[in-house]
């Protein structure tokens, strides 16, 4: 096959593809509507997206701690959508299956880093709100722009590392049986469970990078909205308990969206038999649908946020009205 290259290694035969071939969906009908959808939810995304980037640039009030964190998120949402959409349209409207093997690990890693990120970014949210409850007083003090933008970097950093290393290990692997990836795009467990040779490195890996990118965010998350509940049972009055509350619902609603399917999509596939068509299916969405409502939630349910477009919206009418005249 003119699309294995073989390389001899002592006794051993070591194959590494060229290509790999993306399967994508088997005999779903009206799949096109998939495809639809898939197209108006980028356009949708990197609006969405690119609007409230916009709007936390310009609006000079909202240049605190707190949406440095939510700017963070927006553009990794953004990139994350970017890295993994294009991608798959290609494959499936055009009909592109073959993805060249470098071009499939790097795929691969760009689409797991900006999980990870996004996932450390709500922890960091979580901090944040955790600071505004508990501990009122020293928020200015404790929650600054530096603080932040070292935990931020440090986001970045955490979560190429492990991620690396993980995509890493599928390098080792000899491919010399089937070069069919069950998927839409070059997701981790269906490429390296194609290997013939030993893949115990990479299950190991495989659940490494699940707990750190995955359970220990919701785990510390968990934590800290338990501390906050604490902290609003000893507030007096139930008036001052709900806008308490309040400022934390964005924060619980994208924590929801982005952990709940994404979480029940790698506990079930361990767990019990996932057919390939539903596996594709939940984790495309769970990858799309958080980048696709976290703008719209935070344009629409963060006070703040709506101020400020209205702002932005007056100025404009100012200014175009200024122009005529």
């Amino acid at each position: 096959m003119d699309y294995i290259q073989s390389v001899s290694n002592l006794n051993a035969t070591f194959v590494r593809p060229a290509k790999f071939y993306l399967s994508g969906f088997s005999n779903v009908p009206h799949v096109k509507y998939y495809y639809v959808f898939l197209c108006f939810a980028y356009i949708i995304t990197v609006l969405g997206n690119s609007f409230l980037l916009s709007t936390i640039y310009l609006v000079k009030t909202l240049h605190t701690p707190k949406y440095m964190i939510v700017f963070n998120l927006a553009f990794t949402d953004l990139c994350g959508s970017t890295a993994l959409i294009p991608k798959v349209l290609d494959t499936l409207v055009f009909d592109r299956r073959y993805i060249v093997y470098e071009a499939c690990l790097s795929h691969m890693f760009f689409v797991l880093v900006f999980v990870s990120i996004q996932s450390w970014t709500l922890v960091t949210m979580a901090f944040d709100r955790f600071i505004a409850i508990c501990f009122p007083l020293r928020y200015h003090s404790i929650v600054t722009q530096s603080v932040i933008t070292a935990m931020l970097l440090f986001v970045w950093a955490f979560s190429f590392s492990p991620l690396a290393l993980t995509v890493w290990s599928i390098d080792r692997l000899s491919f010399c049986r089937s070069l069919v990836v069950k998927s839409i795009y070059c997701d981790h467990a269906p490429v390296y469970l194609l290997a013939c040779n030993d893949t115990s490195l990479n299950n190991i890996l495989a659940y490494v990078a699940f707990v750190v990118v995955l359970c220990i965010p919701l785990v510390l998350i968990t934590l800290t909205y338990v501390c906050i509940s604490v902290a609003l049972s000893r507030i007096a009055t139930g008036e001052e308990r709900l806008k308490a509350f309040k400022t934390c619902t964005s924060h619980l609603i994208l924590v929801a969206i982005f952990f709940l399917p994404i979480v029940g999509t790698n506990v079930a596939a361990v767990t019990t038999y996932i057919h390939p068509n539903a596996r594709i299916m939940n984790s495309s969405l769970t990858h799309i649908i958080p980048a696709l409502l976290n703008p719209i939630i935070y344009s629409l349910k963060t006070e703040e946020v709506l101020i400020s477009i209205k702002k932005l919206c007056k100025r404009n009418r100012i200014t175009n009205t200024t122009k005529k005249g």
